[in-house]
């Protein structure tokens, strides 16, 4: 694959929303092909956050994509070697890794977490990082230190 770059897949939005955001998710969550219990558990969690959020205005959606853009980093940093040494070099994320890394670290975060079902722990991370805390807020928040730390590295950029 030198010369030219794979097709990039269509994804179909999704039954409720009309989302492609919210069916990318789901592909994330789904576990052995089981999408339509990935459906049940993504359309679940936001019923959760929407009984945990009851006086916020926006919709369970609108907390969804807010709690996305807190955690999606903007920097990140990749090992470059220079003459013998390894450096962190920061470089800037492209928009859909960005959007891939921030539904990654959310579903991570939330199977980590303790609770009952995993419609639960992800109702639980979404709020979580709606207010800008909980993992994978941190996670991000650790990337961007990372970053900012080798910023002097930054000329190396590949």
């Amino acid at each position: 694959m030198r010369k030219s770059q794979p097709k990039k897949r269509v994804i179909l939005p999704d039954p409720v929303f009309n989302e492609v955001a919210v069916t990318r998710f789901v592909n994330h969550l789904m576990y052995d092909g089981k999408k339509s219990t990935a459906f049940d558990i993504f359309y679940s969690s936001l019923d959760v956050v929407k009984n945990k959020l009851p006086n916020e205005e926006s919709t369970p959606l609108d907390i969804w994509k807010k709690a996305l853009e807190n955690i999606t980093p903007l920097v990140e940093v990749k090992s470059r070697r220079v003459g013998g040494a390894t450096f962190q070099v920061p470089t800037e994320i492209r928009p859909e890794r960005k959007e891939s890394i921030s539904m990654k670290n959310l579903i991570l975060f939330a199977r980590k977490r303790s609770g009952r079902s995993m419609a639960e722990k992800l109702a639980a991370e979404i709020v979580d990082a709606f207010n800008n805390q909980g993992g994978a807020f941190k996670k991000k928040e650790d990337m961007h230190r990372m970053a900012e730390a080798n910023r002097a590295f930054a000329h190396f950029k590949f």
